[in-house]
């Protein structure tokens, strides 16, 4: 990758990323678009670094309001951690489940296969993307929550981190749309919702972090026996790129928050399903 690809890339994850339009689909339509192997170990990495920027963007942004409620005594944060725990918890149960059924069958067992071997499917990434933007304009018309609804219960947050489990294995599905949507459509307000979407995102980024550094790692080490100077080398442009999707990162935040309190959450879900038919063009 040059310098300009990784810009680019980095711009798209981004403002894509903390948007509920799913970062991934379209940062994997530019790699197809520049020529780039979406499935190969090194542009999982880079991936996952762009995740990695945004969320450290995400912890600047609500760093202020979550001192006020998760942090605000050691009561609140036993209590609302909890129900970040609760849905965290079902998230790893119904992804690890979904994950076993895609192996079982569309992989039929295969002892090689990776849930990254989708990744570059057009057609399923176009699928999801469309459940996304039907989920979003659902949960924007059914729901009546406004800035100050309801809270997250424990009940709500187990639903919550379900739906975010399914998104897991998924380009298209995207989470921040499904978590955000589905707690309106259990009538919780907007702004606790959108908190509570993005405190799960914050406690999940760093596990797959781990994942696919050990993976590239490991897939780089049996290929060509590399060392852990080479790694560095390779890990050296997705460092950059999570500092540029860091910037664009906190540009997306405000973006989304305006639309979401404002009565606009449905045109991202409109948004969604006209990238749905992007992605099967390029496909």
């Amino acid at each position: 990758m040059n310098l300009l690809q990784i810009l680019a890339l980095a711009v798209v994850q981004g403002a894509a990323e903390l948007l509920p339009v799913s970062s991934s689909a379209h940062v994997i339509v530019a790699e197809k678009l520049m020529g780039l192997d979406p499935t190969a170990p090194e542009m999982t990495l880079l991936l996952v670094m762009l995740h990695t920027g945004t969320m450290f963007a995400v912890i600047v942004y609500f760093w202020s309001s979550w001192r006020a409620t998760y942090f605000v005594s050691a009561a609140a944060f036993r209590a609302r951690g909890s129900l970040v725990l609760v849905a965290t918890a079902t998230t790893g149960v119904v992804g690890l489940a979904v994950l076993q059924l895609i192996k079982r069958v569309v992989a039929g067992q295969a002892p090689g296969f990776e849930v990254e071997h989708l990744f570059g499917n057009s057609r399923l990434m176009a699928a999801a993307l469309t459940a996304a933007g039907v989920l979003i304009i659902l949960s924007a018309r059914l729901s009546d929550a406004g800035r100050d609804g309801a809270h997250i219960s424990a009940r709500g947050a187990a639903w919550i981190g379900a739906v975010q489990g399914l998104c897991l294995p998924f380009r298209g599905f995207s989470r921040s749309g499904a978590t955000i949507s589905t707690a309106l459509l259990l009538g919780v307000g907007r702004r606790p919702a959108e908190e509570f979407s993005f405190a799960l995102a914050v406690v999940l980024t760093p596990v797959v972090i781990a994942r696919e550094g050990l993976r590239l790692y490991n897939a780089q080490a049996a290929a060509t026996s590399l060392g852990s100077h080479d790694f560095l080398r390779l890990v050296g442009p997705s460092l950059l790129g999570m500092v540029l999707s860091f910037l664009a990162g906190l540009v997306a935040l405000h973006w989304l928050s305006s639309w979401l309190e404002g009565g606009r959450w449905f045109l991202f879900g409109g948004y969604c399903l006209l990238a749905s038919l992007a992605v099967l063009w390029v496909g």
